[in-house]
């Protein structure tokens, strides 16, 4: 078994967007169940991207689709606490981008949690690979850790 490192500070983060949690995030065990800080990754990360002008998610030609994610908790999330979501992009491909997700509760300097996911980006008629468009690279690479 290999030993755990600890949990990533904000500071390895080059973009936050704040997530509310909500009353219905929480399961019977009083916190955050596992799969909703799935969503809070692709909320955080398609905010930065419909903010930063390179995803119109009902008319892009390009869209991003999730191949890959993984998620490791470090501490409990609870309603009604604040959620600061730190966003890196880890790898930029051709056609795809590697995303690191820090999420920070409330005003904590570690992470609670941490994940990544891996969009490969395509053609929306075709669903096939294509290079990443350049307004939409230009938004990622500002991201890169």
């Amino acid at each position: 078994m290999t030993e755990r490192s600890a949990p990533g500070r904000r500071d390895g983060y080059r973009a936050f967007r704040p997530i509310g949690t909500r009353w219905m995030d929480n399961d019977v065990y009083g916190h955050v169940n596992n799969v909703v800080y799935y969503s809070y990754f692709d909320t955080a990360v398609n905010l930065y991207l419909i903010e930063a002008g390179v995803l119109d998610f009902a008319r892009s030609p390009v869209i991003g689709l999730v191949v890959e994610t993984q998620c490791r908790y470090a501490r409990p999330i609870a309603f009604p606490d604040r959620v600061d979501a730190g966003i890196r992009v880890a790898r930029l491909g051709t056609s795809s981008v590697r995303y690191e997700i820090g999420l920070f509760r409330n005003d904590e300097a570690e992470a609670a949690a941490e994940g990544h996911f891996v969009h490969v980006y395509v053609d929306r008629a075709t669903s096939r690979p294509v290079p990443l468009p350049d307004a939409l690279r230009g938004a990622l690479a500002a991201l890169l850790a």
